[in-house]
């Protein structure tokens, strides 16, 4: 899985302890710089595969990733996100689901290349294990959502999840920005500045969101529930996909 010989990183998947510890600080760092300890991690991360993207020179790690894999939305209760959304409305899907999850990068290595190395390495994952939805928490940093607001504009008038999937409200503390920013218009340009950079990766393949975000006080963000149907992603951005993995 080692990125090309023109590329300054390369992926690979975790080998064991040691490259999980190495992801929890490095999440530690982009999440939670300020909390005591060096470990970011939870329950998931002995259910999940980990993705490690480094530089080849150095072998310094900038990006990492983490995906569980559920046989179909029957499972969907074990993923991390059913923690904050009422996901009862995607328990009928009936195919193969990934969660992607703890996407983050080295803080000041902002370099677009780590992003298409992560979705060049969730191509490959999905293309083999025959996955036919991708959904996870996308994050903005921070939990005022006034910085956000014209983001939130072009979800909700853009990007709201197809009924029948539609998550409903599981967390106790949420910004329902589908009601709350009324009639506001949204200045797209802003938004796209203001929004994540992997939440844009999502919307471009026709991805979807929930109409609020949980305000998660521990991780210290404001995320939204976001899908993708592998169907329904456009077939020019699907060759994309594929020719960034090398398939």
């Amino acid at each position: 899985m080692a990125g090309s010989q023109r590329s300054r990183y390369q992926m690979r998947m975790a080998q064991g302890g040691h490259d999980i510890r190495a992801a929890q600080r490095l999440r530690q760092l982009a999440f939670a710089p300020m909390a005591q300890g060096d470990l970011e991690c939870d329950a998931f991360d002995p259910l999940c595969t980990h993705f490690l993207i480094e530089e080849q020179s150095s072998g310094r790690l900038v990006g990492c990733f983490r995906m569980l894999m559920l046989a179909s939305g029957g499972e969907i209760h074990q993923s991390y996100a059913a923690q904050f959304y009422d996901l009862t409305p995607l328990s009928g899907f009936s195919g193969p689901m990934a969660e992607l999850g703890r996407f983050c990068i080295l803080p000041g290595a902002q370099d677009p290349d780590i992003l298409r190395h992560a979705w060049a390495a969730v191509t490959r994952h999905v293309d083999r294990t025959g996955v036919e939805m991708l959904f996870g928490c996308s994050s903005f940093q921070g939990t005022d959502p006034a910085p956000y607001r014209d983001s939130f504009a072009l979800l909700r008038d853009r990007h709201s999840a197809p009924e029948q999937w539609r998550p409903g409200v599981g967390a106790p503390c949420v910004f329902r920005f589908a009601e709350g920013l009324g009639g506001d218009e949204c200045d797209p340009k802003q938004a796209l500045r203001t929004m994540p950079p992997l939440l844009r990766s999502y919307l471009v393949m026709g991805g979807w969101v929930s109409d609020h975000a949980v305000v998660d006080e521990r991780m210290n963000t404001l995320h939204v529930f976001t899908g993708v149907e592998i169907g329904a992603i456009p077939p020019v951005r699907k060759r994309l996909l594929r020719a960034m993995a090398g398939a």
